[in-house]
């Protein structure tokens, strides 16, 4: 079979090439989180705010390869979802699934807010809703123009991070005491800090959502450790400047780090621009979480458990147009009924139970499936559970809570839709 015919079990057109697949994954990881996430960081963990960066990447590399290796194993739409149902049982694979859509929903409205709060901030919630409608029409519009449209954001966001480096340590020097300041949890607090850098570039899972979009599935275990890599490497080089100019308690005082480091080397031409990066950011995030979000939301629907009708593809543009509009018009309600805090800590919690069931699934990988060691998994597994326990407890309870109902309600209509 030739690369460019897409295999008989693929609903969905298998348009993207590896270097799409990384364009995709980069958009979901070099979001707002890179702008923002370094105050509540320090504020939790002080001046071993880079500790806890180390850790969510070590967490973050366990969960690429356990999704990665699933990912090359099932190249299907859905991601852990689809993995969960395989390897784990319809239960646990539903889990995945209303944790995901629920949780990045979430996150395409703390998204789209963010766009709202940067761009124009008295009108934030005009802003963020025509948002949600500018990337649901490229979404809609196929994976391609999604691929393409989320590379041209991501460029732009890492050629100002680029220049807010180097300003940043040329014209302000490092701040004395940078090692030393506020006062640490602990390491409760490491592993706080580890919590929030984590959700902040928790993006590479997009590409295994796409599953059945990626021309040759055995390149997403390589596309899912590349983006890793490179963004990891961009958010040691932002997170240790950020560290070197502000300190550590300047760290944790600054709303917004980013611009307090181009305000202390004294380039106020700069703060406007990374203001709008923050932006552009926000919108790459946006666009390639809805399209991860839609083809989860087709995936559960071809399963029944979402409305079978979520299932259509376009019959052109070969997209899951119908699941698409769904979440679109989920992140609406997300943007209308809540606010970035609020938005922010539903998503940490679902996300951090998605990739628990992901590394559930690939610990039950056989050893010919296997492309990296099994323990590896299990790490995953163990550190996902100790990071979604370390956040605020007001925070897991009402994420626990929210599952539970939902399971319930998930069980109880498997029940009645069942054959007698």
């Amino acid at each position: 079979m030739s690369p460019s015919t897409p295999p008989p079990d693929s609903r969905l057109a298998r348009r993207l090439g590896t270097r799409d697949a990384v364009a995709v994954g980069l958009g979901a990881m070099i979001g707002t989180g890179v702008f923002v996430a370094w105050q509540p960081a320090a504020e939790a963990a002080g001046a071993w705010l880079l500790t806890g960066l180390a850790i969510a990447a070590f967490v973050a590399f366990c969960n690429a390869t356990s999704t990665a290796q699933l990912a090359a194993v099932h190249p299907q739409a859905g991601g852990a979802y689809h993995f969960g149902r395989l390897r784990l049982g319809e239960v646990w694979g539903a889990l995945a699934g209303y944790a995901f859509v629920l949780g990045k929903s979430a996150s395409c409205a703390t998204a789209a807010l963010a766009a709202g709060a940067y761009l124009w901030p008295s009108q934030d919630l005009a802003v963020a809703l025509a948002a949600v409608v500018a990337v649901t029409a490229v979404n809609l519009a196929g994976v391609t123009k999604t691929a393409r449209v989320g590379a041209v954001l991501v460029g732009v966001v890492v050629v100002v991070l680029a220049v807010v480096v180097v300003t940043g340590l040329g014209g302000a020097g490092v701040a004395s005491g940078w090692s030393s300041g506020v006062s640490s949890g602990g390491l409760l607090g490491v592993l706080g800090s580890a919590a929030v850098l984590f959700y902040a570039f928790a993006g590479y899972a997009r590409i295994t959502t796409l599953g059945e979009e990626v021309r040759e599935p055995a390149s997403i275990p390589r596309a899912v450790v590349v983006t890793l890599a490179a963004v990891l490497v961009l958010y040691a080089v932002v997170g240790l400047t950020v560290l070197l100019v502000l300190g550590a308690s300047g760290t944790a005082a600054a709303a917004d780090p980013l611009r307090a480091v181009a305000a202390a080397a004294g380039a106020g031409w700069l703060e406007p621009v990374v203001v709008a990066a923050a932006a552009v950011a926000a919108l790459g995030a946006l666009l390639s979480l809805q399209a991860g979000v839609g083809r989860t939301a087709f995936a559960m629907a071809s399963s029944g458990d979402l409305p079978r009708a979520l299932a259509a593809v376009h019959a052109r543009r070969r997209v899951p147009h119908r699941a698409e509009l769904a979440s679109a018009v989920v992140t609406v309600l997300f943007v209308l009924v809540g606010d970035l805090a609020t938005t922010l800590a539903a998503s940490a919690f679902a996300v951090l139970v998605y990739y628990a069931v992901a590394n559930a699934a690939a610990w039950r990988l056989a050893a010919a499936e296997r492309r990296w060691p099994r323990w590896l998994s299990a790490i995953g597994l163990v550190s996902c559970v100790l990071l979604a326990l370390s956040l605020p407890w007001r925070t897991v309870a009402i994420g626990a809570a929210v599952l539970a109902v939902v399971m319930l309600l998930w069980r109880l209509l498997r029940r009645r839709s069942a054959p007698a």
